[in-house]
């Protein structure tokens, strides 16, 4: 008696979407973005382009799902932990567990052609929180309330000085911050900066 063949389920909808995702993430790992295109991960995922395009208007668009996707794996949200000190660390821990993904972002943002959609680290943040708080915003604003910090010191270049150290440190080392590293960023660099007047410095 011949066996039945095992009738294929058609995805649809969210499973398909991460199915595509998934595929996308892979290929951009295999393939680098400039050698990536949507037909190598249409056939890969076993779809069609034009599924693709519906969806995501563009490579780089796709890109930036399959970024977020990654992302949201973990999460990043820091609660109030009561003191500014204990909320950068925290900050920066959650942060340190990205650090394969900032790699896949700083070769982004190094490649001309995804430049053209999000042409600063600036504007592919803003485009991975998708209206979603700054987590940083959040922490100098509890901060600034409880009397830690200083908000007036919180210029454009201070604003983003952790979240710069630690990118910049995945860039040149491939690799997280260590512990030690992330506690000096904030205790000997960063709330010096932003004290208020007469508070003393912590030990």
């Amino acid at each position: 008696m011949a066996l039945a063949k095992p009738v294929k389920t058609r995805r649809r909808g969210a499973t398909l979407e991460h199915a595509i995702i998934n595929v996308a993430w892979k290929k951009l790992h295999e393939h680098g973005y400039t050698n990536l295109t949507m037909e190598m991960i249409a056939t890969a995922a076993n779809t069609s382009r034009s599924v693709l395009a519906r969806r995501w208007e563009s490579k780089p668009m796709l890109v930036l799902a399959a970024l977020q996707h990654q992302l949201a794996k973990h999460p990043r949200h820091v609660p109030d932990m009561g003191d500014v000190r204990s909320e950068l660390l925290e900050y920066l821990n959650r942060l340190s567990v990205f650090a394969p993904i900032f790699s896949t972002v700083n070769a982004l943002l190094e490649n001309e052609a995804f430049r053209k959609k999000f042409a600063s680290p600036a504007e592919l943040r803003m485009a991975l929180r998708a209206g979603q708080p700054d987590n940083l915003d959040l922490i100098y604003e509890r901060a600034a309330i409880r009397g830690e910090i200083d908000p007036n010191k919180i210029n454009p270049a201070i604003q983003t000085l952790l979240r710069d150290l630690l990118r910049h440190h995945v860039m040149m080392h491939r690799c997280a911050p260590p512990e030690s590293l992330r506690i000096a960023w904030v205790d000997t660099v960063f709330l010096p900066l932003v004290r208020p007047a007469g508070q003393p410095t912590r030990a």
